[in-house]
């Protein structure tokens, strides 16, 4: 993907740009974002789109393959001092600054780098956010972390835990539900 500057850059003038477009040599996947192909994934586009915040919730559980529902939005975290994403695609979860940063990885989608929050990272937002998930999905979630908890780093989750807000209810939950 290519940003509207990047474009200028290679091709010289929007008016140029309209005529790779035409062309169909270049697509215009969303407002100023420019692709080679014509059809590329929903989250690629967003996580491009707002490259400084973190797939996480839902979208990061299906993206790791701990749910096969399908998310309706893509779930994303920035700071807590963020402009607010006006995107009917984006769900916004403000983090504060000082967790925000804390066990962000990054995974190949289908050709395309996305910021998403850890596996053991991920483990302990399921458990912050228990209250305010469905019980089935909830359920299921835990039940597929308890499938690979031996490829999990559990010294990183317990101090991802610690630095948790509500963190003793994630040690809490971790110790009776996961563990």
């Amino acid at each position: 993907m290519l940003s509207r500057e990047q474009c200028l850059k290679e091709y010289g003038s929007d008016y140029y740009i309209q005529k790779k477009v035409e062309s169909g040599e270049l697509f215009r996947i969303d407002k100023g974002i420019y692709a080679l192909k014509k059809h590329i994934p929903e989250i690629a586009i967003v996580s491009f789109k707002y490259p400084n915040a973190v797939v996480t919730m839902g979208s990061a559980f299906y993206l790791y393959g701990l749910t096969d529902v399908i998310p309706d939005v893509i779930d994303l975290a920035t700071p807590r001092d963020a402009a607010k994403i006006k995107d009917k695609r984006v769900k916004q979860y403000f983090v504060s600054e000082e967790f925000f940063k804390e066990g962000i990885d990054h995974i190949d989608y289908e050709g395309y780098r996305i910021s998403v929050y850890s596996k053991e990272r991920m483990l302990v937002e399921l458990l912050r956010y228990k209250s305010k998930l469905s019980y089935d999905f909830y359920k299921e979630v835990v039940l597929n972390y308890r499938k690979i908890l031996p490829t999990l780093n559990i010294q990183e989750i317990q101090d991802l835990a610690l630095d948790a807000p509500k963190s003793a209810k994630v040690l809490d939950l971790l110790q009776s539900e996961v563990l």
